[in-house]
């Protein structure tokens, strides 16, 4: 028990660490490379931080462990929206940038609606996992294209004159292997936490596992939101999630020889749960082009009440009922009216303002 909390604590310090020189090394490398930082924190990052649930899916699957690989998955994603989107907004508003709203989150919005639709029938066969490898192929051909078409300066006045690639480079790759390394202890640890309470392994994927493998994404998105860096933190969730589906379940079904079974309880709530997640971001995004406060409060709000409906679940409570009745019938419709105000005030915004140019220039 001793040896696990030390284990733990270890991988925390790794994971912090890891990061800090993460977001430190790609700014610099960005601007070095002429790669916009958004593209960076689409790809590049979101790949780093994309490695824990890789790892932890290709060894979960392999040795059998299947609902632990697709709840990790579909619980990364999840957590990546409600709980990282939503803390980082109630700490320190995002930005979003245009692109994201007129091409990454629309992706991955429709990429999501298409994991539920081949899962419909119960499990991924190899050559749905190859499909969503050459979708992944596809989107990073057009993100690359897209290189420096955003100027966007290094953060806390760094000069990258100062800096050389290959120490950039290396310092990199310790960040990579400090995410990777923490993000595996305390996974592991979590683990036998959550094995000793008893809970099944899918809840485990969904929550303990989802989380641990999300720490990266956490700190990374934190720490770019501090440093300023804003398009790293809403472009790093918004590619981590796109490379989750299609890195992460595509690549690593390929490992699996046979078909991936997923339970019907995933398509019937927690599917549903993180397509309604992932729409709610367009509204959300478009307002302003910003994460306002409230709105991070919404996502958490959401996250709390996804574990604790998860908890409730796996304890088989007597107010279950009641709490989904709740959910369904005050708080769904509650925040569907509160965003779909917000985003119609946002839109007569802007139709104004257009109009008003439109005039001044005639």
């Amino acid at each position: 028990m001793v040896s696990t909390i030390l284990w733990f604590i270890v991988g925390l310090v790794a994971l912090i660490g890891g990061a800090e020189l993460l977001v430190r090394s790609v700014s610099r490398l960005a601007v070095t490379a002429g790669i916009s930082k958004l593209v960076i924190g689409l790809t590049v990052v979101a790949f780093g931080t994309s490695a824990p649930e890789l790892a932890v899916s290709i060894q979960a699957g392999v040795s059998g462990q299947t609902d632990i690989m697709i709840g990790n998955i579909v619980g990364s994603n999840l957590t990546n929206i409600l709980l990282i989107l939503g803390l980082s907004a109630l700490i320190i508003p995002l930005k979003v940038h245009k692109t994201l709203i007129k091409v990454d989150l629309p992706f991955l919005i429709v990429i999501t609606i298409l994991v539920y639709i081949l899962g419909l029938n119960g499990f991924f066969t190899v050559w749905e996992c190859l499909l969503l490898t050459i979708i992944l192929a596809i989107y990073l051909f057009y993100l690359f294209r897209q290189k420096g078409d955003v100027d966007i300066p290094l953060a806390d006045g760094d000069d990258v004159k100062k800096h050389s690639v290959p120490k950039d480079l290396f310092l990199l790759a310790i960040g990579f292997t400090g995410l990777i390394l923490g993000a595996r202890w305390i996974v592991s640890s979590a683990i036998i936490f959550a094995e000793m309470a008893g809970v099944s392994e899918l809840v485990i994927g969904l929550t303990v596992v989802a989380i641990g493998t999300s720490l990266p994404e956490i700190v990374i998105s934190l720490l770019a939101a501090f440093k300023g860096e804003k398009d790293i933190a809403v472009g790093n969730i918004v590619g981590s999630n796109i490379l989750n589906f299609l890195a992460v379940l595509g690549v690593s079904g390929m490992f699996i020889p046979e078909a991936i079974p997923i339970q019907q309880s995933l398509l019937d709530v927690d599917l549903i749960l993180l397509i309604g997640a992932t729409i709610l971001c367009f509204p959300v995004f478009f307002t302003g082009r910003r994460i306002v406060r409230w709105e991070g409060a919404v996502f958490l709000v959401l996250y709390i009440a996804y574990l604790l409906y998860q908890f409730l679940i796996a304890s088989d409570h007597e107010v279950l009922e009641v709490f989904i009745a709740l959910m369904l019938y005050f708080v769904f419709p509650m925040i569907l009216l509160l965003v779909t105000t917000a985003f119609i005030a946002e839109t007569k915004k802007r139709y104004r303002y257009r109009n008003f140019h439109h005039i001044n220039h005639r």
